[in-house]
Formats: structure tokens, sequence, C-alpha cells
């Protein structure tokens, strides 16, 4: 078994969506951000690449690339997901905690579990979303950014060395 952390953060800007767990969510403000900026999924795949000693985000997708200029973040989860199974990785579980004063993520929780559950081909047992704000304290507090942070336990039917 094998245990990884993600984290990441991105400022909330005018003129974008918020995109989280790969779910478009009503709010005045987005994540600025090279891709979709979807800091759940970004902190996912972090969580996951550290698990499998495979680098970070920004090694396999990075911002001084002009083909994930936008792109949804849950494009990039499934090519993680089909990293991992090229190297004979399984996910045993992941649980993500996404950090903002705003808006309110409880009522999206189940369609992040599904997305993530979908893009990385496991069952939506393995995936735990959760929410939470930092009581107006810090720049998640005061509404000038999100961030998360994940935890992701790997399985390896590979011959350990």
């Amino acid at each position: 078994m094998r245990i990884g952390m993600g984290y990441d953060v991105h400022r909330l800007t005018k003129g974008r969506d918020l995109i989280l767990g790969g779910v478009k969510i009503p709010y005045e403000k987005g994540l600025l951000g090279h891709s979709d900026a979807d800091v759940a999924l970004h902190a996912v795949m972090d969580a996951l690449l550290g698990a499998a000693a495979q680098g970070d985000i920004g090694l396999h997708f990075p911002d001084t690339d002009d083909a994930y200029r936008g792109i949804s973040s849950l494009r990039l989860l499934e090519q993680v997901g089909e990293l991992l199974r090229k190297e004979q990785y399984q996910v045993g579980n992941l649980d993500l905690t996404v950090i903002a004063q705003r808006p309110k993520l409880s009522p999206y929780r189940e369609e992040m579990r599904k997305n993530i559950a979908q893009a990385l081909q496991i069952s939506i047992s393995q995936v735990n979303v959760k929410a939470t704000t930092e009581e107006g304290l810090g720049f998640t507090g005061s509404g000038e950014g999100i961030s998360a942070q994940a935890v992701a336990l790997l399985e390896s039917s590979k011959t350990q060395r």
C-alpha cells in the first residue's frame, strides 16, 4: 500500500466559472488558473501521483503547455487514472476536503464523488468529499480563494523490489 497527499489553492476572480470536483457551481466568481482551475481535482491528482511516486500535476500537465489551457480537470484525472493502471496501481480510497467560505458546497458533494469515481473507473464508495470553512480566517475565510486537500491510498499488483 502507498499513501499520497495533495494540496492546491487558486484565487477567486470575476469572469470565470467555478468548477469544483468537475461540477459547475453557480457563484459570482470562479477560480483563476491555466486549466479550469478545479482545486479539488488538482489536489486529488497530486495525492494519486504522489502515492505512485509519479511527480505532480505540474510535471504531467505544465501550465506552459497551451494544450492544457482551459482544459477540464476531469480529462486530466482520467489521464492520471490511465497512468495508475499502466503502473499497476489500484485506488484503495480517496478522501478530499475543499476549504471555502462560500458558496455552500454540501449540495454538490455527491455529484463530485460520482465525477471522481467515473473518471478513475472506481466505485463511488471509494471516494469521500467533505467541505469546510475557515470561519472567516485566512485567504479562504476572507473569500480570496479556495483550497483543497486530498489523501489517496493505492494498492499495487506489481512485484515490489
